[in-house]
């Protein structure tokens, strides 16, 4: 077997699928006659985790397998390629997210006791719409009302390979002036902060998922969720389906 050939096409596929690709679904691109092992693919991918170490582009495992993507640290730089696309969540959105990923599952009402205020239905469809969040049950209480809980789609949006690397909910507070009152046994865990909130209590869209949303003004109950079309952490976990 080609080592040299292998880390290309699995290369090659990272930067061409526009997303994770699992360790098997690599070992399916290669013909029956040429087809290495799981530990020849993940030889290839430390291989090209290692030549990136010093380059602007990083390999990253995720929840969803692994992809290639740019250096965190170069984001500010990159995103001037799309000036033109401001569009931010408000910090009523990442409080509901924040809320959903570390207290899940979890009710609307539960939601609304913690922050004090009435949830804006349009957050929630945003959420659901974009696969960050689904239904992954019903509470056994009068009315049945829907519990929630993040996605596999979250955890690859965010950089995540399983809830447990979800950050301390100080940190995450600490970035993006989210201010919640969480119970929470030890550290918690998830990378809302590390995804890139503000000090406004704001989080950039990357620029293929920013066209559609509003741009959100100093009232950030309001918010719509007319944009981007679009997943699973939870913390008594239904299982990361998919």
């Amino acid at each position: 077997m080609n080592e040299s050939y292998v880390r290309n096409v699995i290369e090659a596929a990272l930067l061409a699928a526009g997303g994770p690709l699992a360790v098997g679904e690599l070992v399916r691109l290669f013909g029956d006659g040429v087809r290495p092992t799981a530990e020849e693919v993940r030889a290839a991918l430390d291989s090209l985790a290692v030549e990136y170490a010093s380059r602007g582009i990083e390999l990253k495992e995720t929840a969803g397998g692994f992809r290639i993507q740019v250096r965190r640290e170069l984001a500010a730089e990159i995103s001037r390629l799309w000036p033109e696309r401001t569009a931010r969540y408000s910090r009523a959105l990442l409080e509901t997210l924040a809320l959903i990923a570390y207290r899940q599952p979890i009710t609307r009402a539960e939601i609304e006791a913690v922050r004090g205020v009435a949830v804006n239905p349009n957050i929630i469809r945003t959420v659901l719409e974009r696969n960050w969040v689904r239904v992954v049950g019903h509470r056994d209480v009068p009315g049945h009302p829907e519990l929630l809980g993040t996605t596999r789609e979250f955890l690859d949006y965010f950089g995540l390979k399983s809830l447990d690397e979800l950050p301390p909910l100080a940190e995450l507070k600490a970035a993006g002036d989210i201010h919640l009152q969480l119970a929470l046994a030890g550290d918690g865990a998830a990378a809302l902060a590390a995804a890139g909130a503000t000090a406004e209590g704001e989080m950039a869209i990357p620029a293929e998922d920013a066209a559609g949303l509003p741009e959100e003004g100093a009232d950030d109950e309001e918010l719509s969720a007319d944009g981007g079309s679009s997943a699973e952490l939870v913390a008594a976990p239904p299982r990361l389906d998919d």
